[in-house]
């Protein structure tokens, strides 16, 4: 997309004007994202993706095609080890299927991928960092368990982090910084990979030389203020708590503690007519993704989609939405959007806790959804 076919794309919020420029685009950016508006006081705009499965059902198909046109964008010749780290939780899908996408197809067996996390698995971290803007700001990256892949990450000569959008480049930057030196020191290359990238060159200069970038869409934001006085939105809270905090079970672990080759581990069964819909739960979406690609690839109606703990206000891109408490103890509100159960026959609920913790708001929204656990 040069100068002359430059498409400028905006919208009006309550607090003021979210407006983009874009300069190239490998797909339509109207099929790519919508304008939301977050319920957040330090960032009141959001991209809402049409392609990540978090804000809209998705074709796994679909979401795979993104995956191979990241992956086509890194060179298969990158010194290795290679280390790639995907962002939670909008990220953590995204950068399991670019790692698995360009590990497979290049025959790489010198990768591995780790998913940053909010949950505390009480196991060594390699570091935590911040992001400011985010509803939920920490993030925790913890060591490997397999040694193998502890040698993979201590001995990097490539980083490769993988995030939905970059808009200033902070999250990038701050997470490079908070790695140890004793992997910094041994990193040669480092790869940006987001879907859309508004960073305008911003995220290079937060890390270092030799950065280099994979986007499908790119160019730059304004945000205009209105000057209107409408008090900045609160993040909601969860006022109760059900119980005591549910951490995940590491011993069915899919990335938050490293992984090199990807296999499903997730059994489940599509509509023998009409649609199903396979919903993810949080940062455990990577399991429920193979599992719907799976029934497409077998020949079912599948979309798929996920719960998330990001609060959107319904206006713009998100014309459905409900709220409920989570499934880690009920600390956190989770929020379902653009879903119509009565347009699926089959609605199969991925969750990594069991079904006594999962919310009875959602089961009874959902109406018919099977729970999937992993075994």
């Amino acid at each position: 997309m040069d100068n002359a076919l430059k498409k400028y794309l905006s919208a009006e919020l309550a607090r003021g004007t979210i407006s983009v420029e874009i300069d190239r685009s490998l797909m339509p950016p109207d099929a790519m994202f919508g304008f939301a508006e977050r319920i957040n006081p330090k960032r009141s705009f959001l991209f809402a993706s049409k392609l990540l499965g978090r804000h809209s059902p998705v074709r796994p198909s679909l979401m795979r095609k993104t995956y191979k046109l990241l992956a086509d964008q890194i060179s298969p010749d990158l010194e290795g080890p290679i280390l790639f780290i995907g962002m939670a939780e909008t990220a953590v899908g995204l950068g399991a299927g670019v790692h698995q996408q360009y590990s497979e197809q290049y025959d790489r067996d010198d990768t591995v991928y780790i998913c940053t996390t909010r949950h505390a698995l009480g196991l060594p971290l390699i570091c935590e960092f911040q992001e400011e803007h985010s509803h939920a700001t920490g993030h925790l990256v913890h060591w490997p368990l397999v040694p193998g892949l502890v040698s993979i990450v201590k001995n990097a000569r490539t980083l490769v982090l993988i995030d939905d959008e970059a808009s200033t480049g902070k999250t990038f930057g701050n997470l490079f910084a908070a790695l140890p030196a004793s992997i910094r020191s041994n990193l040669r290359n480092t790869v940006l990979v987001t879907l859309t990238d508004w960073s305008d060159g911003a995220a290079e200069q937060m890390i270092a030389a030799n950065v280099n970038r994979a986007s499908i869409l790119s160019g730059r934001y304004r945000w205009d203020a209105n000057g209107l006085n409408i008090d900045a939105p609160e993040v909601p809270s969860v006022e109760t708590k059900r119980g005591k905090v549910i951490s995940p079970d590491k011993d069915i672990d899919w990335a938050r503690l490293g992984v090199s080759r990807h296999r499903l581990q997730l059994d489940g069964e599509a509509a023998s007519s009409g649609a199903t819909l396979v919903l993810g739960t949080g940062e455990n979406v990577w399991q429920p993704f193979l599992l719907a690609e799976k029934l497409e690839t077998e020949g079912a109606d599948v979309h798929y989609s996920s719960v998330t703990r990001s609060p959107i206000s319904v206006g713009h891109a998100i014309v459905k939405k409900i709220a409920f408490e989570d499934n880690y103890g009920g600390h956190v509100f989770n929020y379902l959007y653009n879903v119509a159960p009565s347009e699926y026959v089959k609605i199969l609920l991925c969750s990594e806790t069991n079904e006594a913790e999962i919310s009875p708001i959602l089961m009874h929204f959902l109406e018919r959804a099977t729970v999937v656990i992993p075994q």
